[in-house]
């Protein structure tokens, strides 16, 4: 029997790139065969040179300050000594809302190339975001001009791209009010609506997962009590407009931001003028700092009355609100509905509202016309196998997507099993579109429900309690193949959701916390743990 000699081993992947062993093997003999000609290996530099990031600032793009619950000061400390782009992004809320027009990575990219100039469109971030921001972009306008290097091949400037109206916060379209509907029935403490909208005419689509932008507007009795507070009529030109329609449908009233203070702080003098700058700089010397509004502010430093044009000046556009749609394009084409949860609260003895869900759900009225866009979900979004089983857990409004996610498997004809995990404070007041799922649960649409009141008994009982009480049965759709998905608060609720996942492996999975820990995060790398968290 002739032996027959191996052919040598080409190593066009050099040692040093972050691969492993097995990928290194894969992708050099993919490349060998590739090529027809001898194969020249990459030198040290030159692996080097191909795995620098797209700035060719060598990082590795890894980035482990990606997570909604780590606060800001232990991600910045995480992205210590990394490139200025990323710790950029570091800076950012980690949610991939899309809310300011991009997830984080690319928001931070555009920031850092300088092709985007506004750093305050991180919503979920807020100050503590914007004020990092403004530090790391005095770094950027420091560092000296890249060099070019003369043997890279020159890239054609990118093509600009038209937007379509609708699919962007920069570029809104009107949609027209139909309805709302009162969710709570009497004994609750919350209030949530069931808010439609009519498409017909905005040309506008969208798939489950997406969610939809509201441009909402100030509201005018808030509007005329700044105005009183500037001693300025509500007609004074600023802008090509009067001052009340710019308040009422351009600028924020909601914090007040560093600027605003730094406009006090230049046209008033003593203990007022130090008041004013510590609170501009981040600093809270009367402990109320979390509190002040625009109005606030104003009230505050009730003896300054800025020029409404220095006024206007100081003060941050108005954002768009980002809410998760909870119906199916494919089930009742032109129409769309969002599930909100109105908020109010007391701060001293004034009322707060919160802008966009008090426009939808007392302010705007049906027939009116609503500038809103469809914001692309990032990573959330139904399995393209429409056998595969999913697991849902929304309590509150989290529960708007997966809605949205049933009425579509209905309408497409979907087999996939679907479990709900449905939270709130009491069953009988807040089981939000209990006859729908119910309907689905007897239909066979939805395999099971499963529900958790936090209030209804003397022990607080949340979906994560559930969940845990279920585990072997969660733990088989696991091992099945299942999808999970997880809507909510980012803070409390999807850490606890993820914590018991995590247990429910180790147990039902005979594996060891670390083990467990690694198998959800495999499940997130494979698209297999999805979350739209706030």
């Amino acid at each position: 029997m002739n032996q027959i000699t191996p052919p040598p081993k080409i190593e066009i992947i050099p040692s040093s790139a972050p691969f492993s062993e097995a990928q290194r093997t894969w992708l050099n003999g993919f490349f060998a065969g590739l090529l027809t000609e001898t194969v020249t290996p990459l030198s040290a530099e030159q692996g080097a040179a191909v795995m620098k990031g797209p700035a060719g600032d060598s990082d590795d793009g890894a980035a482990p300050w990606h997570d909604q619950t780590m606060p800001i000061s232990d991600r910045m400390k995480l992205a210590e000594g990394r490139p200025l782009r990323r710790r950029m992004m570091a800076a950012m809320a980690q949610q991939d809302c899309g809310q300011c027009g991009y997830n984080c990575h690319d928001y931070s990219e555009a920031i850092a190339s300088k092709a985007e100039a506004r750093l305050n469109l991180c919503v979920p971030g807020g100050k503590e975001t914007a004020r990092m921001l403004k530090t790391l972009h005095e770094e950027l306008d420091k560092a000296p001009a890249a060099t070019p290097d003369p043997a890279a091949t020159p890239v054609a400037p990118a093509a600009v791209s038209f937007v379509e109206l609708g699919r962007s916060r920069d570029n809104p379209t009107p949609a027209t009010f139909l309805s709302r509907r009162l969710l709570n029935k009497s004994g609750s403490e919350k209030e949530t609506w069931h808010i439609e909208f009519d498409l017909a005419g905005s040309g506008l689509d969208y798939v489950v997962g997406d969610s939809f932008g509201i441009f909402a507007r100030n509201e005018l009795g808030h509007v005329d009590q700044v105005i009183a507070l500037l001693g300025a009529s509500h007609t004074t030109e600023v802008r090509g407009r009067t001052l009340r329609e710019v308040l009422t449908d351009e600028v924020s009233l909601a914090p007040a931001p560093d600027s605003l203070f730094e406009l006090i702080s230049f046209i008033t003098g003593g203990a007022q003028r130090e008041k004013a700058r510590a609170l501009a700089q981040g600093d809270d010397p009367d402990g109320d700092g979390a509190t002040l509004d625009v109005m606030a502010a104003l009230q505050k430093f009730s003896g300054v009355r800025p020029h409404p044009e220095a006024f206007i000046e100081a003060l941050e556009p108005l954002q768009p609100r980002l809410y998760s749609i909870s119906s199916s394009h494919n089930a009742t084409p032109g129409k769309l509905s969002l599930t909100v949860d109105c908020v109010r609260y007391v701060v001293g003895k004034r009322k707060r509202l919160g802008l966009a869900s008090n426009f939808l759900a007392a302010r705007v009225q049906a027939g009116d016309q609503v500038k809103v866009y469809v914001q692309k979900a990032h990573g959330f979004g139904l399995p393209q196998d429409p056998k595969i089983p999913i697991i849902m857990i929304g309590p509150g409004t989290g529960v708007a997507p997966f809605r949205a996610f049933l009425l579509d498997r209905r309408a497409t004809g979907a087999n996939g099993r679907n479990w709900l995990f449905f939270g709130h404070q009491r069953s009988s007041c807040d089981f939000f579109y209990s006859d729908e799922l119910n309907a689905m649960k007897t239909a066979g649409l939805l395999t099971r429900l499963s529900l958790a009141w936090s209030r209804d008994g003397d022990k607080k009982f949340y979906v994560q309690d559930r969940m845990r009480e279920v585990g072997r049965e969660l733990w088989s759709w696991l091992a099945e193949g299942a999808h999970v998905y997880v809507c909510g608060d980012a803070k409390r609720m999807g850490k606890d959701v993820e914590r018991a996942l995590v247990d429910i492996v180790a147990q039902h999975g005979a594996r060891s916390t670390d083990e467990a820990i690694n198998f959800v995060g495999e499940l997130k790398k494979k698209g297999r743990y999805q979350q739209d968290v706030y």
